[in-house]
């Protein structure tokens, strides 16, 4: 067993027996990298990932190629998930180095951690345009040891075009409602009328996407933004990507028809799908979207729920070193010939309509199958991510089972994913918590916490959703350019200190924080907090016309910034039928408050009426007369 066996992440643990002799990211690996003038090979991915096993079971489990790896470099195993900061540097390297990313990624590097050579996964042996692994290590060792000087003018090359992106200045144009219109119609020209989505394939599900089109649908009247959507929806959830008999996503379709899925089922897709299909239905009234969102977050709760309260992070996409098998099925396993779908090895995956009797039975049959590798380390964030989602579909739906879900979760974030100054830790396995939160942590867990106040009426979590914004902020800001790192000021110090803007395939902290900071600052009437989320809409700025779909989540942000101020101070409970009929439709730019609470800005002064539930519609904290039935409410 190499040094990996000392840890929690269960992506490292896989390796842990490998004939190489792993480090994980720290500074004993760096010293040793420093006192032997060996070049560190870092190797990044994550449990689920299919090709990560592919070239463990090649290359790393291979005694020459081990024995190679282990005489010239010193060797880093890092899990994605774990240590977005170091993956998220590393993959711009790559970018810039070879034009494209992806996992596993295998980088070299200087004794100080600054990037030299790096690319995606290598085969054994020579093919597709790749050298053999074994070829690229002996070639990147002579030419450390042989060709120093143009080692380094590259290591130096590369970090500085790493430090100059991460200090994008902010744009000196308006915030106008014409990025919204000119982002609408450029998502109308990528899209696929056909099949839904946007591109050709491979195809993701575009999560914060089809919330902003769902947004502009409401905001313009646009039906074309509807269609896009209801056509995207039933694309995926048809079959194929969607598992019809157990719900939930796979992470993306290989082809444009979203029927050949990678077969990896991740926490975050489920997370925020289930809130984009629950929306549908309260846009367009149609029951299957409802449908879908019911047995999305069921799929959550049976197959990724922790006995803790928290969420696992996700289910492999292999059976048995088999990709695909728990999910597909053979001409003679009980499934009819007219939902069958060609996969692979004279395998299928299904799709078309299935009535509940012939999807209750082959479940059932499915279940009795070896299932994936479940990765169960909860992450800070995608655990806030499915606390939203829970918390607003156990409102919505009246569904007392994810209500109490998401109150475990939140109790999960704020305990054991919590340290003893109530900072967030991004992971949690095996009863230890590891790494401090980063900016999407803070950010994804506020925003939950909100939701959960709203569903619940309870003011606990309406604070702290505060607190942890306002940590978040004194964290991770950026009082020169505006916008926030993803690493805090105090945390490891790296070769650059990264800002991410990117919203896939889950919202950039920069464009959550943002939204939260928007939904929260208008609470509790803190202009300050509205000016921190408006320097994040000023760096993606001048991004957004030119590749709308990278920035779902900031055209939410932005929605919300350019809409009137709008706020429902709620004197009573979610339950009270005024309160329930002010928050049952589709108005994402309104932001509500339970109380009474003197504390809370919005709520203060403000009382039930006669002893009767009351609503108070307000803007910008100039509020109409309170209402108390739900007849008289003009929302």
């Amino acid at each position: 067993m190499n040094r990996l066996a000392n840890e929690t992440s269960p992506y490292l643990l896989q390796h842990a027996g490998n004939p190489v002799e792993w480090y994980p990211w720290g500074e004993e690996a760096l010293e040793r990298a420093r006192l032997e003038d060996k070049p560190i090979l870092l190797s990044i991915g994550y449990a689920a990932c299919h090709w990560c096993h592919v070239m463990a079971h090649e290359s790393f489990e291979d005694e020459q190629t081990a024995a190679l790896m282990n005489q010239r470099f010193v060797n880093v195993k890092v899990d994605r998930e774990e240590r977005p900061d170091l993956d998220s540097l590393y993959m711009d390297a790559v970018v810039a180095l070879t034009g494209h990313g992806g996992w596993p990624m295998t980088v070299f590097l200087t004794p100080s951690g600054e990037p030299f050579l790096g690319g995606t996964y290598f085969p054994p042996e020579p093919r597709h345009g790749l050298p053999a692994f074994r070829q690229l290590l002996e070639a990147v060792s002579d030419a450390y040891r042989e060709r120093r000087d143009d080692v380094a003018r590259q290591a130096g090359t590369l970090v500085d075009a790493l430090r100059q992106a991460a200090e994008l200045s902010p744009s000196a144009d308006p915030l106008t409602e014409s990025l919204l219109t000119d982002a609408a119609r450029a998502l109308q020209r990528q899209f696929d009328p056909e099949w839904g989505g946007f591109g050709g394939a491979p195809k993701f599900p575009p999560a914060s996407t089809l919330e902003f089109l769902l947004r502009w649908h409401r905001r313009s009247g646009d039906d074309q933004a509807l269609e896009m959507v209801t056509r995207t929806l039933d694309g995926m959830a048809a079959g194929g990507m969607y598992d019809l008999l157990g719900g939930g996503f796979h992470r993306y379709s290989v082809d444009e028809r979203w029927l050949v899925p990678h077969f990896e089922k991740m926490l975050y897709d489920n997370a925020l799908l289930a809130p984009v299909y629950l929306h549908a239905w309260l846009v367009t009234g149609e029951a299957r979207y409802r449908e879908v969102a019911e047995e999305t977050l069921e799929y959550m709760l049976r197959e990724l729920r922790l006995p803790e309260g928290g969420f696992a992070s996700a289910q492999d996409a292999d059976t048995d070193g088999v990709e695909g098998l728990t999910f597909t099925w053979t001409a003679d396993e009980g499934a009819p010939s007219e939902l069958l779908e060609p996969f692979e090895h004279g395998r299928s995956v299904l799709r078309g309509e299935l009535d509940e009797e012939l999807k209750g039975r082959l479940f059932e049959l499915r279940e009795q199958r070896p299932k994936p590798l479940r990765d169960d380390k909860a992450i800070a964030a995608w655990n806030g991510l499915a606390l939203a989602a829970l918390a607003e579909a156990g409102r919505r739906l009246r569904r007392a089972d994810c209500i109490d879900a998401a109150r475990a979760v939140a109790e999960f974030l704020l305990g054991p994913l919590s340290d003893e100054r109530g900072r967030l830790h991004r992971s949690w396995r095996a009863g230890q918590a590891r790494n401090p939160g980063y900016l999407d942590d803070y950010a994804d867990a506020a925003n939950g916490l909100y939701e959960l106040h709203v569903a619940t009426g309870e003011l606990r979590w309406l604070h702290e959703a505060m607190r942890l914004a306002r940590l978040a902020v004194e964290l991770f800001s950026d009082e020169q350019r505006g916008g926030f790192f993803l690493a805090a000021a105090d945390g490891e110090q790296l070769v650059a200190r990264k800002k991410e803007f990117d919203d896939n395939p889950t919202p950039s902290g920069n464009s959550m924080l943002a939204f939260v900071l928007l939904r929260l600052g208008r609470i509790w009437g803190d202009d300050e907090l509205e000016r921190q989320a408006a320097g994040v809409l000023r760096l993606v700025r001048d991004g957004i016309p030119r590749a709308p779909s990278a920035f779902g989540h900031a055209l939410n942000a932005l929605d919300l910034y350019l809409a009137p101020p709008r706020e429902l101070a709620v004197i009573g409970t979610p339950e009270d039928d005024v309160a329930r009929a002010a928050l049952a439709g589709f108005d994402p730019d309104t932001v509500a408050a339970f109380g009474p609470a003197d504390d809370v800005p919005l709520l203060a002064g403000k009382d039930y009426v006669d002893g009767k539930a009351a609503v108070y519609v307000c803007e910008r904290f100039t509020c109409k007369a309170p209402v108390t039935e739900a007849s008289e409410l003009v929302v």
